[in-house]
């Protein structure tokens, strides 16, 4: 198990990671909607969290969510690099009724995002251009290089939560051990 703090005047974060883990998960935020998606990420991803963060929620979501993705990437980057004796590319389309969310990936230590989701607004208290603030934090800090697009939906809530699960099964896929790869480049490093 990974363990990792950072302490800002905004926010005070300690998350716990165990990348081939069960995809347990205990959850406190401080914004209710975030603890779903990350609940829904660990299960999906079989990645342990244990993620505590105390933040300026009183002003709004911002700084929780994004300093929430910068630990929650740089641990996972810790778990992952240097990648030896895995697949490295994952992809993932997951269907949540109309909703459709694609996320393609590579563990490549190169970190780059391409977002497509187009939800703003609000999915009850929670503002919805903060989950493309989150995905910006976890992807750039983790390394990995990702597209995250959604294919079709309208309905908020489930074009973000299939954002989230497809992200977890892409990393599960791409994480998945294969001793034959050997490090999987042929720079002979990630």
């Amino acid at each position: 198990m990974l363990n990792k703090t950072r302490k800002t005047k905004e926010t005070d974060i300690t998350i716990s990671l165990k990348l081939y883990g069960k995809g347990k998960s205990t959850i406190d935020t401080g914004v209710g909607f975030l603890n779903h998606m990350l609940e829904s990420f660990s299960k999906h991803s079989l990645i342990d969290l244990d993620v505590k963060c105390i933040g300026d929620t009183h002003i709004d979501d911002h700084h929780s969510v994004e300093d929430v993705g910068i630990v929650l990437g740089s641990l996972l980057n810790q778990a992952i690099y240097p990648a030896k004796g895995v697949e490295r590319f994952g992809s993932a389309s997951i269907v949540m009724d109309e909703a459709c969310v694609e996320c393609d990936l590579d563990l490549s230590n190169r970190p780059y995002l391409y977002h497509s989701l187009g939800v703003t607004g609000k999915v009850g208290q929670f503002d919805a251009e903060l989950v493309e603030e989150f995905f910006r934090a976890f992807i750039l800090n983790a390394g990995i290089s990702a597209h995250i697009v959604k294919k079709r939906g309208s309905n908020k809530h489930h074009i973000i939560e299939a954002a989230f699960k497809s992200v977890a099964v892409a990393i599960r896929r791409a994480t998945i051990k294969n001793e034959r790869i050997g490090i999987p480049s042929t720079k002979d490093v990630l």
